[in-house]
């Protein structure tokens, strides 16, 4: 008699802000590297903590990678402020899945989606050291400065080669308009009557 594993249920979707305690949970479960990679430095539980409840206070849109309930990689889309007018990006997947192309389908999820909010660039920022983060921005068209131990760069989404190198990412598991709007309906009726209209977002031709 043979054992036969069943395979993961997976989705690539918008977490509500009920479901951002998941977030709490995977940022938790990083490994110290990828901890380190993440926040650019070691940070105890205690960040983490107050990290993940501020995303849920400030607007932040987190695209998350799931594997039967639970969250195994994240994408984060934070609002512009007055003190960074151009909204910013961050990405974070469980050190036994990465090298899958996670990252890529979570960057062309948190792309649409950006897009749909009629953002036309993006920033990132990520630790000097952490080669996968800046592939992965590379692949996207960021241009990458390096600074104090940091790149930062922005990513223009008004490039039409963007949508080429996002379309070879894409995977059945689409975010769909609805799931964004719900993840952002108590913090901006605006983004919810925008994200509605948006045609296209998470569709596959």
């Amino acid at each position: 008699m043979h054992d036969h594993q069943i395979a993961p249920a997976t989705a690539v979707r918008a977490l509500t802000q009920q479901e951002l305690p998941l977030l709490r949970e995977h940022l938790l479960r990083l490994d110290p590297e990828s901890r380190h990679d993440r926040f650019n430095g070691y940070i105890d539980e205690s960040f983490i903590e107050r990290y993940a409840a501020k995303c849920r206070t400030d607007g932040t849109i987190i695209l998350a990678y799931i594997e039967d309930g639970v969250v195994r990689g994240a994408a984060e889309l934070h609002q512009p402020d007055l003190a960074n007018p151009m909204p910013e990006v961050a990405f974070s997947v469980e050190a036994q899945l990465r090298g899958q192309g996670i990252g890529s389908i979570l960057f062309t999820r948190l792309i649409e989606a950006a897009k749909a909010l009629g953002y036309d660039s993006l920033r990132i920022t990520t630790g000097s050291q952490n080669q996968a983060m800046r592939a992965l921005a590379h692949k996207f068209g960021a241009h990458l400065t390096f600074r104090r131990g940091e790149s930062s760069g922005s990513i223009d989404l008004t490039q039409g080669g963007i949508q080429g190198k996002t379309s070879a990412a894409l995977s059945p598991a689409v975010t769909t308009p609805a799931d964004a709007a719900r993840a952002m309906m108590s913090f901006n009726r605006a983004y919810w009557r925008l994200l509605l209209r948006m045609a296209g977002f998470g569709r596959t031709a």
